[in-house]
């Protein structure tokens, strides 16, 4: 099992220093990716609903720092060698996509080639009307984006004609490193099931329980064999790594390091390759870091 780690990004404790020592530490520690999520303007007043809780409340207060999400990962880039970068996930319909691709291209030039497009296409309205973009639609917006990229990263004169999107023959430079800068599609819906096949690498769900999520990856397996691509997509889940035990156990990657252990086990039985770690352990960026710590050393490794 691929383990990622969710950055300390959020917070008071998101600094320059918290940042390098848990990216130094993670990587000696074998984190296989390090991820960031998207917000950029929080709403004094949010209506939308979180598909991730029972109340549809969104669990972080909307006055929490919340960093960049690439620009960390630029840093990220600059304080690792061989953790990949990867968003959870960044919102294809917050930005223009041709400034989403360069700046994708410029974190995969600067990581040589370690980058990953975690793409999602967001919930919360009052976001998007934050930031003056659309929000209807975003869903077939997010997937013109997609071929945006694409057109962009592999043609030496790319140009794109859309029903939301269109640009003339222009010159991108530079491309990514990678030929194809891996795609992890987010979501929990047939459109996002479909949004995996047609342009993804990785089917990443998030805070879900396992049952749920089994049902969604047969979804995506079915789907994958219709097109022809079977075998040639993989399972990620995000978690909470939870040594107190505090958060809803189906959510959670929680108790002793056996009792970890098993959870990581019961995860694989299904498929699923790479396992995201958000950690809530209290004490800021090092207690965070010393629960990773012991989770790497006694779950994952022991």
């Amino acid at each position: 099992m691929q383990i990622g780690a969710h950055l300390p990004q959020l917070g008071r404790g998101a600094s320059r220093a918290a940042l390098m020592e848990f990216l130094t530490e993670a990587e000696r520690l074998g984190v296989h990716s390090g991820w960031v999520s998207d917000h950029i303007a929080w709403p004094a007043d949010i209506e939308s609903k979180y598909p991730y809780s029972d109340d549809g409340a969104f669990p972080a207060p909307n006055d929490m720092a919340w960093l960049d999400p690439i620009g960390t990962l630029l840093f990220a880039a600059a304080c690792t060698e061989t953790m990949l970068l990867g968003q959870t996930v960044l919102i294809m319909g917050y930005r223009p996509p041709i400034q989403t691709a360069k700046l994708m291209a410029t974190l995969d030039r600067l990581s040589d080639g370690r980058a990953i497009l975690g793409a999602g296409v967001g919930w919360m309205r009052e976001e998007f009307e934050a930031l003056g973009m659309p929000y209807d639609n975003r869903g077939a917006r997010a997937d013109e984006q997609l071929e945006i990229f694409h057109a962009l990263f592999t043609d030496e004169t790319p140009s794109y004609d859309g029903r939301f999107y269109s640009f003339p023959e222009i010159k991108f430079e530079p491309k990514p490193v990678q030929e194809r800068v891996p795609v992890w599609i987010g979501g929990s819906s047939e459109a996002a099931y479909r949004r995996t096949v047609r342009f993804g690498d990785c089917f990443h769900a998030a805070f879900q329980p396992i049952e749920t999520v089994a049902e969604a990856w047969a979804r995506v397996q079915e789907l994958a064999a219709e097109a022809g691509r079977e075998g040639e997509i993989t399972l990620s889940t995000r978690l909470y790594l939870d040594p107190a035990s505090s958060m809803k156990p189906e959510l959670s990657v929680a108790g002793s390091p056996d009792q970890m252990a098993d959870t990581i086990g019961r995860w694989a039985e299904i498929g699923c390759e790479h396992l995201l770690v958000d950690i809530t352990a209290p004490g800021g960026p090092s207690g965070r870091l010393d629960a990773l710590s012991t989770f790497m050393t006694e779950a994952v490794n022991g």
